[in-house]
């Protein structure tokens, strides 16, 4: 198999610049996931490293060898596309077959590989198929296996099941991942879901307007976010971030989230870590305070170092109840909204009130001018 590493890619399109000194480097085997936003610059990136187009700066480097002046013929990779695109005229099984033909390969070796990979993809009885009867789960496989038959050094997913209904994302979520983990194949895919990155990768790359805002195991993006953008990209819902004031009342550390209406909404930042970070730092008006859903308490009875808010929103999901609270209005009126994440028997009416705190231990907090984490 192979490593892929970018050092200091940098891509431009007449005045945009796509990649902004873009580096990375991907293990042997790794399932590595490049995560952003349309137009953050993923599927450039893919380009660059299949060589269907040149960066104006920086190596890209396939197994340790630069591959910069190499053809896309010659660097072997596998192209994944969002759009699988089957030849109409030719059946699964040609389909399939088609990539290795220039390799030169026997009769009976093509066919193994044909047979070999419609087995693993549980497709085999589609080989005598036209695309034209195919579903598009279906067509998905064909699609993936036509890659895999080639067995190259890398392959490189732009975002391959994005134009499938959530029961076959999910369905192809964990094929695709449960294959590349029996191939052993290095493989580079690009998703704006979220959920396809976490529950996919060994690794994360957030990226947004061509830089990486950071690089980590889907835990460690989601329990240590680098920044702003990236607190409110991962996690479904996103985390809670809301402008806040940080006091001190004869030493104890005093947590006021942002509203114009002034209702009170204080607790005390009770974690000696946190209060240890925070007092680090001038105590202003500059911070901004993030929570994920799960990790906010909210209460039909008083309880502890909490504050009082209205529901503004229930939304039962089956598993879990997701009870958004209103912290007041903001000067155009518009409501500051808190989301909890509650178990699925949770009650509640829209205008009731409820109490709210924290998970002492699980709060964030960032810088509001730079955006960066302060812990």
């Amino acid at each position: 198999m192979a490593t892929v590493k970018l050092e200091n890619i940098t891509k431009r399109f007449g005045d945009l610049i796509a990649l902004d000194d873009i580096t990375l480097d991907v293990q042997d085997q790794e399932f590595f996931v490049l995560l952003g936003q349309t137009g953050a610059g993923k599927t450039t990136t893919l380009r660059c490293i299949a060589g269907l187009d040149k960066p104006e700066a920086g190596t890209i480097y396939l197994d340790g060898v630069s591959v910069n002046d190499r053809t896309p013929a010659e660097r072997d990779v596998a192209f994944v596309f969002q759009s699988h695109i089957l030849y109409p005229h030719l059946s699964v099984y040609e389909n399939m077959a088609f990539p290795l033909h220039p390799r030169k390969l026997s009769t009976e070796e093509i066919d193994r590989r044909v047979r070999d990979i419609a087995q693993m993809l549980h497709i085999e009885h589609l080989l005598m198929r036209t695309p034209n009867q195919l579903s598009g789960g279906e067509t998905q496989r064909v699609g993936l296996g036509r890659a895999m038959v080639r067995r190259p050094q890398v392959f490189l997913m732009d975002e391959p099941i994005s134009n499938l209904d959530a029961k076959l994302r999910m369905e192809m979520r964990v094929e695709i991942r449960w294959r590349q983990r029996e191939l052993g194949t290095t493989t580079f895919y690009v998703t704006h879901d979220q959920i396809e990155a976490m529950s996919m990768a060994d690794r994360i790359a957030v990226l947004e307007a061509g830089k990486i805002q950071q690089l980590g195991t889907p835990s460690d993006i989601y329990n240590h976010p680098a920044n702003l953008f990236v607190a409110g990209f991962i996690g479904n819902p996103s985390m809670n971030c809301i402008p806040c004031d940080i006091s001190s009342t004869n030493g104890q550390l005093q947590l006021t989230l942002a509203n114009a209406t002034g209702n009170g909404n204080t607790v005390a930042i009770e974690d000696a870590r946190i209060v240890k970070a925070l007092k680090a730092r001038a105590t202003d008006n500059e911070t901004v305070f993030g929570t994920h859903a799960e990790d906010v308490i909210v209460s039909h009875q008083p309880i502890p170092n909490a504050f009082q808010a209205e529901v503004y929103s229930v939304e039962p999901l089956g598993a879990e109840t997701i009870v958004e609270v209103t912290l007041g209005t903001n000067t155009s009126g518009a409501h500051t909204i808190l989301k909890a994440v509650t178990a699925p028997n949770f009650e509640a009416e829209i205008g009731q009130h409820l109490y709210v705190s924290f998970v002492s231990e699980r709060m964030h907090f960032f810088d509001k001018n730079t955006g960066n984490t302060i812990l």
